[in-house]
């Protein structure tokens, strides 16, 4: 079995929910009422993700650089 590494992004909605996204996996998500559920549910998300492209025989792409910008506009 292979780790695979990923950044993840919690974000809180206008409603107060959370929205946990991994940007490496395109459509991965979960929301939850407190960031720790959005993480477990996104955990479970990714891990659902990994295992169907590794059953298609799909690439699974790691990141290589993960930064973290300060814009300021």
């Amino acid at each position: 079995m292979k780790n695979y590494h990923f950044t993840v992004i919690v974000q809180q909605d206008e409603e107060g929910n959370y929205l946990a996204i991994c940007p490496a996996l395109q459509g991965c998500y979960a929301e939850g009422e407190t960031p720790e559920e959005a993480l477990e549910s996104l955990k479970d998300a990714i891990h659902l993700h990994i295992e169907d492209r590794i059953e298609r025989g799909e690439t699974i792409y790691e990141e290589i650089i993960s930064e973290r910008l300060n814009i300021a506009a």
